[in-house]
């Protein structure tokens, strides 16, 4: 996808200009994502916006009618997100126009994306290549506030700053790539907590508010015991109310917990990933140490 993008396109009878998503109200993007009824709350836009960069569609009369965004970890690899068309506008290449300029900013990059039903085609046509299924687990929680018994050898504790270095080098083995910067801003504004053996962390899961509720992610374990382990406190933490988790894991201990908890799956997604020539892939770990639940599904 060489070349430069065109800053403006006619889409029917009327023509859009695109902008620097930082150059428009928070308000009006906000409204975008209501349209094709995506729960964000305006405090998500604003981190997204604050650590991630990328482009909007404006009309005529300055409406923004389309979003794509890009958030980068480090200097050779990014993630895609918020990348959205009003739905008058959803087949006529506006989403296209706008992750063309997404693609020639991160020339030099591989990238990863998580992909709607409706955006798959795009995506296609672009050249990212599926990878597997995220499952978007969701429902008012309901465990029982008994405690559990953790794995053997193990104690789980509140995590704090202190443990931060820790977290991001965990992170960093099971995503593929290390992501201390949005770590760094995730932890200020979540519950954590840690499984550790001994000194060392070997599994931890971050909550947030996010959405309807809140949103436990990144959660990273090396088996289903010690993800259950670091989510379970959250389910406790939030009985009653709403929680997400969006998973790549189907089937086993932790599924099992997620639904017995009251997060059914909700919807799929489909990771994807795009790898330029001259550019080492970076893949998730697949065992060992490895990512039970994304940050978010723009984030990865």
């Amino acid at each position: 996808m060489g070349g430069q993008a065109s800053e403006s396109k006619l889409i029917d009878s009327f023509e859009l200009r695109i902008e620097d998503v930082d150059g428009v109200d928070l308000e009006q993007l906000h409204a975008l994502s209501i349209s094709v009824g995506w729960p964000l709350r305006a405090e998500d836009l604003k981190f997204l916006r604050e650590f991630g960069r990328g482009y909007v569609a404006l009309d005529e009369i300055g409406r923004v009618t389309g979003s794509a965004m890009w958030f980068p970890h480090g200097d050779d690899f990014a993630t895609i997100g918020m990348v959205i068309t009003s739905p008058r506008l959803q087949t006529n290449g506006t989403g296209q126009w706008l992750m063309q300029h997404v693609l020639a900013d991160c020339q030099g990059r591989a990238l990863r994306l998580n992909a709607t039903r409706a955006a798959r085609r795009l995506y296609d046509l672009l050249g990212f290549q599926p990878v597997k299924t995220a499952y978007q687990c969701q429902g008012v929680v309901h465990l029982p506030a008994e405690a559990a018994t953790d794995p053997e050898r193990a104690t789980v504790r509140r995590l704090d700053d202190r443990d931060l270095s820790a977290v991001v080098e965990l992170d960093a083995h099971a995503f593929g790539v290390a992501r201390d910067v949005l770590i760094g801003k995730l932890l200020p504004q979540s519950v954590g907590y840690g499984l550790f053996r001994g000194e060392t962390l070997t599994a931890f899961a971050l909550c947030r508010p996010f959405g309807r509720g809140h949103v436990v992610g990144p959660v990273v374990a090396t088996d289903d015991a010690e993800a259950v382990a670091v989510v379970r406190p959250h389910a406790l933490d939030h009985a009653g109310s709403f929680l997400r988790l969006d998973t790549h894991r189907t089937g086993g201990a932790f599924a099992g917990f997620l639904s017995d908890a009251g997060m059914s799956v909700f919807d799929t997604v489909l990771t994807m990933s795009l790898t330029r020539e001259g550019i080492e892939e970076r893949a998730a770990a697949t065992e060992g140490t490895v990512t039970y639940a994304l940050a978010s599904q723009a984030l990865g």
